[in-house]
């Protein structure tokens, strides 16, 4: 028989809040974590525009021999795991007793790869480059640091999926241990936010110019929109089977009833609307419920023209026209790696607390935008299913649908 898979704990680092409680109160009161970074422009960014995240000092959790193959990916995503962690009542000691996966979102690792090759230059002699640059290179970093610090001992994999990275490791290990392959995964996404990380993607002229009002730049489903603006950091979610949860009296903060995903086939950098409509449909149709249960939509939504205008249309034709839509993004910029899994948990902290989350800078709707139900505002409201939306260069999307639990 199929398990039930629970979410008991969660964790967040990003530009909107250090922990759970600080991103809470910037959900509550639209508060952006939009910068502009003098040191973008000195190294010819067209856009200089970023989510600030600041650097952890992890010296009071962590030893040297631990902290040494850690660059900004593994740490940031160490300090939404060692929340995540405590809320799901987990410890090392039980950790390394009882099998536990891990499946991290992660696409790049260009700061920590570029430092080294700077070292290697200067220095004319790999031997002196240091022993924990290949493990902060690896894209793999963030599950090699997890996995050795918590004693891991179940799957093992990073997830390499563009945008969509966060919301497929939730995915995938939803499927593990809905299939009794697995009893707990963490999961989540990490992005790094240094100025080598996403000077290509600038390059592309996909970046947001409105310099001159860093946090009213990011504009999810506005008409006035220019582009996103690059953010970062990291979140984790403990996820599990429900006999897993009970047995050990974790919190149990939602229920994953539905996971949907596809791929376009299509353009490498275009969203395709087609590729869309099959990822919603597949994710009610697996939750086994009809559009109308939704009472949220967490969009994935990234400011820029045409990526938001498919996603409207998207929602319109599988969700209606009624259902409340909202993209946090307008407060973080787009988080890209990790997008997918601090959706979620944005949208859980909205669920527990009864609220929708504005959609910042919403002040004109475009022909698309006007047709869905867009809340520009904070709004009281019940929630008790919600969809997250991602999408990703490649053509790849996902829909996760996370409900509250009820025995």
């Amino acid at each position: 028989m199929e398990k039930r898979v629970v979410i008991t704990g969660i964790g967040l680092y990003s530009s909107i809040g250090n922990g759970k409680e600080e991103v809470l109160d910037s959900l509550r009161n639209g508060k952006s974590g939009i910068i502009y970074d003098k040191e973008r422009e000195e190294v010819g960014y067209r856009s200089c525009l970023t989510g600030m995240v600041e650097t952890p000092n992890l010296k009071p959790f962590l030893s040297r021999r631990q902290r040494i193959g850690m660059h900004q990916p593994a740490m940031y995503a160490y300090m939404s795991t060692m929340e995540a962690m405590e809320q799901a009542k987990l410890d090392i000691d039980f950790l390394e007793k009882n099998e536990t996966g891990i499946i991290f979102g992660n696409d790049s690792t260009a700061g920590a790869v570029i430092e080294t090759v700077d070292k290697m230059r200067e220095r004319k002699d790999t031997t002196l480059i240091g022993s924990g640059d290949i493990f902060q290179n690896m894209n793999c970093t963030v599950n090699m640091s997890l996995s050795t610090i918590y004693k891991l001992k179940g799957i093992n994999i990073t997830l390499s999926a563009a945008c969509a990275s966060g919301s497929h490791s939730i995915g995938m290990g939803y499927l593990l241990i809905k299939q009794g392959l697995q009893e707990r995964v963490v999961c989540g996404g990490a992005q790094e936010i240094n100025i080598y990380a996403m000077g290509s993607f600038d390059g592309l002229g996909a970046f947001s110019i409105r310099h001159d009002e860093p946090t009213k730049a990011s504009r999810p489903f506005d008409a006035n929109r220019d582009g996103l603006i690059p953010s970062g950091g990291a979140a984790t979610l403990i996820i599990e089977s429900l006999e897993s949860a009970e047995r050990r009296g974790a919190p149990i903060l939602g229920e994953i009833l539905g996971y949907g995903f596809s791929s376009n086939g299509d353009h490498i950098s275009n969203p395709n609307l087609d590729g869309q409509l099959r990822s919603l449909n597949m994710s009610l149709d697996q939750a086994g419920i009809k559009a109308d249960k939704i009472d949220y939509v967490s969009a994935h939504a990234t400011s820029t023209p045409v990526g938001d205008k498919t996603e409207a249309q998207a929602i319109e034709t599988v969700l209606g026209s009624d259902v409340p839509v909202s993209s946090t993004k307008g407060m973080t910029g787009h988080e890209c790696w990790m997008s997918g899994a601090s959706e979620v948990a944005y949208s859980l902290l909205m669920m527990e607390n009864d609220f929708i989350a504005p959609n910042i800078n919403f002040e004109n709707p475009d022909e698309d935008s006007k047709r869905i139900n867009i809340i520009p505002e904070y709004t009281e409201k019940k929630i008790d299913t919600f969809l997250s939306n991602s999408f990703g260069f490649g053509g790849t999307n996902s829909s996760l649908i996370i409900t509250k639990f009820v025995k």
